[in-house]
């Protein structure tokens, strides 16, 4: 693929720090995912042809002029999004998808609780659970991504700086609590979101900023017959890959085509500023994506 664009994820900000290294087999360059211009096939493939406009789901090496991707882990373009901004999709809509839809089972009618409402990840949740007819309450930190959490169309939005989000929670199902919890911090909210949790709820556990360990209360889990799933998409073999794209290119995709669903982008630099959308990033002072386009 001829890279349009890719984008700053925070596993390359662990990655350039020597803490999360690529699956065997897989390049040292940093990028998760890319949108560009098929410009050569490997032996066998027939779905694609050179010069279709794609994005792809990568296990590393976005961020170059070209890049590699098995097949079917390439998508198209969704109807009425430009080629670089499709760079902005591929991560957060396979890691929103496959987890709340495909792993949590997110319903209809449901409560979904969505930490860290305003990064990438947060708000493509956002926007995709509140299409699927869900109640939608977010986490944020500023009162500026509390607010953006609400224009994108979160029933509930609080700042986790100053507002507990159990009892917001709680407020917000009559005394129920959430029926999924999508949540970036790990250790630190382990036992504030089993509190969460309504009986037969379900926890999914997507990154670890808040640490790797943490107690947890087995009764309380028990009694409201909750399950935890802890997942990452990187190093999961290819068919679970490919079926991850499937499921959003054939349910998500129409939703982005519709206008129900759109890319948030923060801000733009040239792969020459690398360095620069790095710190942006690790400064938590962007929301939605950052996009790197090639110098």
């Amino acid at each position: 693929i001829e890279v349009a664009a890719s984008a700053v994820n925070r596993a390359d900000l662990l990655q350039r720090m020597g803490v999360y290294p690529p699956p065997p087999g897989i390049t040292d360059t940093l990028g998760l995912e890319c949108s560009g211009r098929i410009i050569a096939l490997g032996d066998g493939v027939t779905e694609w042809a050179v010069g279709d406009e794609v994005c792809a789901l990568l296990a590393g090496g976005g961020q170059a002029e070209r890049a590699v991707a098995p097949a079917s882990q390439v998508m198209p373009v969704p109807d009425g999004i430009d080629l670089v901004t499709a760079g902005a999709l591929p991560e957060v809509s396979a890691t929103v998808w496959s987890n709340l839809v495909q792993i949590a089972g997110l319903k209809q009618g449901e409560t979904v609780l969505i930490h860290g409402g305003a990064s990438g990840v947060g708000t493509m949740a956002i926007q995709v659970a509140a299409a699927l007819g869900a109640q939608v309450i977010a986490t944020a930190g500023p009162t500026e991504k509390v607010a953006r959490c609400r224009e994108l169309g979160a029933h509930v939005a609080i700042s986790y700086r100053d507002e507990d989000f159990v009892e917001a929670a709680r407020e917000a199902t009559n005394g129920r609590g959430a029926d999924v919890i999508l949540d970036i911090m790990g250790a630190a909210y382990l036992e504030r979101n089993i509190e969460a949790l309504a009986p037969g709820g379900r926890l999914v556990i997507i990154g670890l900023q808040g640490g790797t360990r943490g107690e947890l209360n087995l009764s309380t889990l028990l009694t409201k017959r909750a399950t935890i799933h802890a997942t990452s998409l990187r190093a999961r073999p290819l068919d679970e890959k490919a079926a991850v794209c499937r499921g959003v290119v054939e349910g998500l995709w129409p939703l982005v085509a519709a206008g129900r669903v759109k890319p948030v982008i923060h801000a733009t630099f040239r792969m020459n500023q690398v360095a620069e959308a790095h710190l942006l990033v690790a400064s938590n002072g962007h929301i939605g994506k950052v996009l790197l386009t090639p110098a």
